[in-house]
């Protein structure tokens, strides 16, 4: 078995680890196989990534030079993982912890992870997908992203030959070319942490900072308002964001976000649920509950349906695409799009524009 142990030189973390556990605890891991499956491949490497009590990050890897080391590499892994440890993976959930976890029960190892709390990063990613427009959540992607650098140019299953050729022939550039795959692949976790600020901004509480309405004319000399709200993100984003989606712009650079959304003024419609005890009067394009509207003459009512049991309201609103606030109106009953008022009591409402806010980034990273 190889042991290799070295600092991260000129390394610094550009994202508070202590927003996901205590950085003393932090693990980062990764594995190398010869196949996606412990029962038919083989464990060559394990890597890990922590930092010392001075604060500088270490990589350290357990490589077996031959097959019968993995129970070797695994024992050496265990012995060095306290208890404690907070473990930090790139789709781990789905391949690292599952193959370490099946590896030693066919090696017959009572070693388990059930002690162990732990974050997948690619869990937390991939939701922004949309928002970050990739095409998938590979680390080397997020990475790209982010403008980080490597010096490696393999991916895990271009290794899977060098590997086996290197138990026939065990050179040190093959070894090395092992070794700095697995080490970026540590360090390129640390180096993509920034980009969980998106994340953040999408499930972290967010602060209304200004609120103001801007007037303009569109292309057709058409009066139009939209409402610019600009929020407190919960950490700088790594990389300036543009994105759109239905009819909303959303900028997200350093440690703030202005999110424009338009404001529609015109007649909408409240529709009531219980429909059976209201009368729809045609000729006022309305509906009026039984105790009211019995005094009206029989003529002039008829029994309310669901598409019918409205009342009319001329005011100015904000679109949502869930139910967030209430009472919530619509243009016509089988009309999918939902508004709210902008009232006055809601312009004065810091906290219900963040809420607001924190909707339309959600909505804009499912649909940009």
């Amino acid at each position: 078995m190889k042991t290799v142990d070295q600092v991260i030189e000129n390394f610094t973390l550009k994202y508070p680890l202590s927003s996901i556990c205590a950085p003393e605890r932090a693990l980062f891991l990764d594995i190398e196989t010869t196949g996606f499956t412990a029962k038919s491949s083989m464990l060559y490497m394990i890597g890990c990534a922590y930092p010392d009590a001075n604060e500088s990050w270490h990589t350290i890897q357990w490589m077996a030079e031959a097959p019968d080391e993995q129970t070797t590499i695994l024992q050496a892994f265990f012995d060095f993982v306290r208890e404690d440890r907070f473990l930090i993976h790139f789709n781990g959930n789905q391949f690292d912890l599952t193959y370490l976890r099946n590896k030693c029960e066919e090696l017959e190892l009572l070693y388990s992870f059930d002690t162990f709390e732990g974050l997948d990063l690619y869990r937390r990613i991939s939701p922004c997908k949309r928002l970050l427009n990739l095409v998938h959540c590979k680390q080397k992607s997020i990475e790209e992203f982010m403008g980080i650098h490597r010096e490696d140019i393999y991916t895990g299953g271009d290794l899977i030959a060098v590997y086996q050729d290197y138990l026939k022939n065990p050179t040190k550039e093959a070894c090395d070319v092992l070794l700095l795959h697995n080490r970026e692949d540590l360090i390129g976790m640390l180096s993509i942490l920034p980009i969980l600020a998106y994340s953040d901004a999408l499930n972290a509480p967010l602060k209304a900072k200004k609120v103001q309405a801007n007037h303009y004319r569109d292309m057709d000399d058409i009066h139009r308002m939209e409402l610019l709200i600009t929020v407190s993100l919960p950490h700088a984003v790594p990389v300036p964001l543009t994105v759109s989606a239905e009819g909303c712009f959303c900028r997200l650079e350093g440690e703030e976000a202005v999110i424009r959304v338009p404001v529609y003024e015109e007649t909408l419609k409240y529709f009531y649920s219980n429909y059976k005890d209201y009368y729809y009067l045609p000729e006022e394009d309305l509906a009026l509950h039984k105790s009211v509207a019995t005094f009206v003459d029989k003529d002039h009512r008829v029994q309310a349906t669901a598409q019918t049991c409205y009342t009319r309201k001329n005011s100015v609103y904000l679109r949502q695409w869930d139910y967030i606030f209430a009472p919530f109106f619509k243009r016509d009953y089988k009309d999918p799009e939902l508004f709210f008022e902008l009232t006055d009591e809601m312009k004065k409402n810091r906290s219900a524009f963040a809420v607001y806010a924190s909707h339309i980034l959600n909505m804009v990273a499912k649909h940009a």
